[in-house]
């Protein structure tokens, strides 16, 4: 299952109730689940007769077995030894011979051999396929990759739902769930009794027990600072408007924020244009992001008078562009008097971050592209002092957020804890316990992760890039957004890059393919990808050179604005990109999945089948070139 909003190919317990917290800050935490029932099987022994590693492996290797050999040595093999949540198997006594894959080695989820990355690309071709040939490449190119195979072991046991023809690659729309997560927490509510957590019956302690428990798991995860708070919401969307709706702006100060933001927080600019704030934006260099050094200019020629507030926005990576501006422009910001707002949706899943190395005053997460469930639970986790403060500003009340209410009259008594103030109604109870397990499935491979999509978004980019059409040699595909390791452009050499890649897919002519084309097409064969803006206007807008497109519309009559489809009409074509994005289960088979996908394409002309070329409204220009 994926975000609502992407369009993806159809794809074929019992919980602790203490207080504490997850533990220590996030460098110092153990890499390995507490929860008994919660424990992935890839944390578990593994036999060498059944492990991934042994089936699959790519090239022969002191981790291939025969069923017969096997047999023959299992009184003689050395036993299996764990560390932390990593899965070490011990070399058998004596080589074996491999036996051949029964299903097309694209569909593999491979685990680095002895010698991966060892031989050439050249030295290779004679005795392995060209898939294991690339794959040797891409572990030489980037070796950071192999120290995170525990990763590629998660896989295997908690998403063996996905089929071998199935790749899901649209993380920033949603993650994919974790198997044991739903397993767990589904026994879990088999078995306890749960309550309104505003009841003062047993299970609506039990409720209220298991949600502080939360709390603290997000505090801890996070590493907030003693005396921050975590308001439940939706999403990150309702947290980003929670902040929006209770900020008391005012004239004499700017809200400040990124072009290279999701909608959600450019709408808390209708907030401040309200009580007649200026609006100031930090324009996005052509792959995202900001110029950091004119975002430094503009925090400083705008900052607030002494006293009166001032808001910041800040992303902390773009789901379209894929750049990860530095955080600490937030410190900066701070400094000049700036409350400072992270919308953290598209980084926190795959980052670590530390609110105690790096404090911002209010965050904003959606946990199900953390991994994958619950949906419909987010967090704003607002740094000390920040949640009474906004609390007497917010202009609206409702059920649990109030203590005593005048009717008829105007007198309100908001209730004392901040976190309830801000979650209106009942909060989701049942599922709320679902956020614990699943930020400790998540803490054991969190560090692991952004070399590990560095390397994938990377080596995606490149594959994609070396495709050509036949017989012309035209470029296929053309990269656009920002790709780890690639050379900085002016005044970006602080940006990073994440694990998304944002194209184009190309005709013989260079011009794009239509997105609906693409997206049709990728369905079709099984891939699970998003086409579009990704609700990033200012990022998208940087990618595609649409700036003076993004300048004419304020040339519209406010009571009559533009339509997606007239802007199309005056773009040419359809805007947006073709976004691959990798998340917690993604492995080198994807990105290999993606590369067979694309040159497929070009063989058919990127038609579905029982479509013509005419009717894809691609005028013969891609049957010409086959």
């Amino acid at each position: 299952m994926g975000n609502s909003h992407s369009h993806p190919a159809p794809t074929p317990a019992h919980t602790s109730t203490s207080t504490s917290p997850l533990g220590p800050p996030s460098a110092l935490r153990p890499r390995s689940l507490k929860h008994h029932k919660s424990t992935p099987h890839s944390l578990r022994p593994l036999r060498a007769r059944d492990s991934p590693a042994v089936s699959r492996s790519p090239s022969p290797s002191f981790n291939s077995f025969s069923e017969k050999d096997n047999e023959r040595e299992k009184e003689n093999q050395r036993p299996t030894r764990t560390t932390g949540s990593l899965v070490r198997l011990s070399p058998p006594l004596r080589a074996a011979s491999v036996k051949p894959p029964s299903v097309p080695v694209y569909t593999h989820i491979h685990l680095p051999s002895p010698a991966a990355g060892l031989l050439s690309a050249s030295q290779s071709k004679g005795f392995i396929s060209e898939h294991d040939s690339t794959y040797v490449r891409f572990l030489h190119d980037y070796p950071q990759y192999a120290s995170s195979w525990h990763v590629d072991a998660l896989r295997r046991s908690e998403y063996s739902r996905l089929a071998p023809d199935d790749t899901y690659v649209d993380y920033m729309g949603g993650a994919l769930y974790p198997a044991s997560l739903i397993s767990v927490h589904a026994e879990f509510l088999q078995t306890a009794v749960l309550g309104n957590t505003h009841s003062e019956s047993a299970s609506s302690k039990l409720s209220a027990e298991l949600t502080s428990t939360a709390r603290a798991a997000v505090l801890s995860f996070f590493n907030a600072p003693p005396g921050s708070t975590v308001i439940f919401t939706a999403n990150a969307s309702a947290a980003l408007k929670l902040v929006g709706e209770s900020f008391p702006f005012t004239q004499d100060a700017a809200f400040v924020l990124p072009e290279d933001a999701h909608n959600s927080v450019h709408g808390i600019r209708e907030f401040a244009r309200t009580k007649g704030a200026p609006v100031v934006y930090l324009p996005s260099p052509p792959r995202g992001g900001v110029r950091v050094r004119e975002a430094l200019a503009l925090i400083d020629k705008h900052h607030p008078p002494t006293g009166t507030p001032a808001l910041f926005a800040y992303t902390g990576q773009s789901n379209i562009t894929n750049s990860k501006p530095p955080l600490a422009v937030l410190a900066y910001a701070a400094a000049r008097g700036f409350t400072t707002l992270l919308d953290a949706a598209a980084l926190a899943p795959t980052t670590p971050i530390d609110l105690t190395e790096t404090p911002v005053d209010a965050v904003a997460v959606s946990f199900y592209k953390m991994f994958g469930f619950p949906t419909g639970i987010g967090a704003l986790v607002l740094a000390p002092g920040i949640g009474v403060w906004l609390r007497e500003k917010r202009p609206w009340f409702s059920g649990g957020t109030v203590s005593v209410v005048q009717v008829p009259g105007t007198v309100v008594g908001r209730t004392a804890a901040i976190d309830e103030a801000f979650e209106d109604g009942t909060l989701n109870y049942t599922l709320l316990p679902a956020v614990t397990t699943g930020l400790r499935l998540l803490s054991a491979y969190l560090p692991a992760l952004p070399k590990r999509m560095a390397a994938l978004s990377a080596s995606c980019a490149r594959l994609l890039e070396d495709i050509r059409w036949p017989r012309s040699n035209a470029s296929a595909v053309r990269i656009l957004s920002r790709i780890p390791g690639a050379p900085p452009e002016p005044d970006e050499a602080t940006q990073g890059a994440g694990g998304v890649v944002s194209c184009l897919m190309l005709d013989v002519n260079g011009d794009p393919i239509p997105l609906s084309r693409v997206a049709a097409h990728a369905a079709a064969n099984g891939i699970a990808l998003r086409t579009g803006c990704m609700c990033n206007p200012g990022g998208a807008a940087a990618l595609l050179s649409f700036g003076n497109l993004m300048a004419v519309l304020g040339n519209h009559d406010a009571s009559h604005p533009p339509t997606l489809r007239a802007l199309e009409e005056a773009a040419g074509r359809e805007l947006g990109v073709v976004r691959i994005s990798f998340g917690l289960a993604s492995c080198w088979s994807d990105v290999w999945r993606v590369r067979c996908w694309v040159i497929q394409a070009l063989d058919e002309g990127w038609l579905t089948r029982g479509t013509t070329s005419d009717e894809a409204g691609l005028d013969g220009l891609v049957g010409r070139a086959i």
